[in-house]
């Protein structure tokens, strides 16, 4: 006997799959029946159809992201964080740095899913050219979806991202710069091949953070198949090139836990600031109020 299975989704979306089983026909009708008060509950239920949030993502037509909010009414300024290779968007969530310095401070943290790879399933931003995904439309997409749900402050809104998400967060800035507020990459430099003129850094006031003994994505970065993690040096280079900053910097600073090196009085643009640990491939205590107090300390050149 034939009969309807109904897949509810608390969108609003029903879909239907005619299955071949011997069942009774009064079966099917139960299901059904069933299905359509399942729907009604949605219907009724606005919590429900929105329930997704730091650690239930969010999810949109070309992937899904995680949000999480901070109190007050808003509008929030949001930090826009791509998470690592192997990572997800619901783990940055779980960092301490973040909450404390980004989310405590009134930012909403907004942090998309990479997209999975066919052969493993891994969560992955390529950040190159021949990507499957464009992941710039893709995150302001997310943006635009983010906003509907929540009151964001779209004028204040700046990104960042660890290791490949840090390079992620290198090509976001590169082409579309005058979109941010700010951008800070933790451990990822701007891969190759990539076709970006990075004209989007010009006005952009950026950070990096590396480890000097970080093997995994060095300085200098490692040939992987037919791509390239990328130089920080070549990166920064770039960064001061768009700029018009000169080559040497204005401000040097020795650190027990960071060394640093800003480019500012001699940029035409915004700054650009370099800290340097001992450390490898990580997340160092402190990054994350550096990072909050060079946005908020720094100011857009077009603003």
């Amino acid at each position: 006997m034939r009969y309807v299975v109904a897949s509810i989704h608390c969108d609003g979306t029903l879909s239907f799959l005619i299955c071949s089983v011997k069942r009774e026909f009064k079966k099917g009708i139960r299901v059904f029946r069933l299905a359509l008060v399942f729907v009604l509950m949605c219907a009724w239920s606005p919590a429900i159809a929105q329930e997704c949030g730091p650690e239930t993502p969010c999810e949109t037509e070309n992937g899904s992201y995680h949000l999480n909010l901070p109190d007050g009414e808003g509008p929030h300024p949001v930090l826009i964080w791509y998470h690592g290779f192997r990572g997800n968007g619901a783990s940055i969530h779980r960092s301490a740095g973040l909450q404390k310095d980004f989310l405590e401070h009134g930012y909403a943290l907004l942090a998309p899913n990479g997209i999975k790879r066919p052969r493993d399933g891994a969560r992955a931003y390529p950040a190159r050219d021949g990507a499957p995904r464009d992941d710039v439309k893709f995150t302001f997409d997310v943006l635009k979806a983010a906003g509907k749900r929540a009151n964001l402050d779209l004028g204040k809104v700046f990104a960042g991202g660890f290791s490949a998400g840090g390079s992620m967060a290198w090509l976001l800035a590169c082409e579309e710069g005058a979109q941010l507020a700010g951008m800070v990459s933790v451990a990822g430099a701007l891969r190759r091949p990539n076709s970006t003129d990075c004209a989007g850094l010009k006005d952009l006031p950026v950070m990096h953070v590396h480890g000097f003994a970080d093997k995994q994505v060095p300085l200098e970065g490692r040939q992987i198949r037919d791509w390239h993690q990328g130089s920080v040096w070549e990166t920064l280079e770039k960064a001061r090139q768009v700029k018009g900053c000169r080559s040497n910097p204005d401000d040097i600073e020795i650190g027990e836990a960071f060394s640093n090196r800003l480019w500012q009085a001699s940029c035409a643009g915004a700054p650009v600031r370099l800290y340097l640990h001992d450390g490898g491939h990580g997340l160092p205590q402190g990054w994350t109020e550096r990072a909050r107090r060079f946005f908020e300390q720094s100011t857009k050149t077009d603003q």
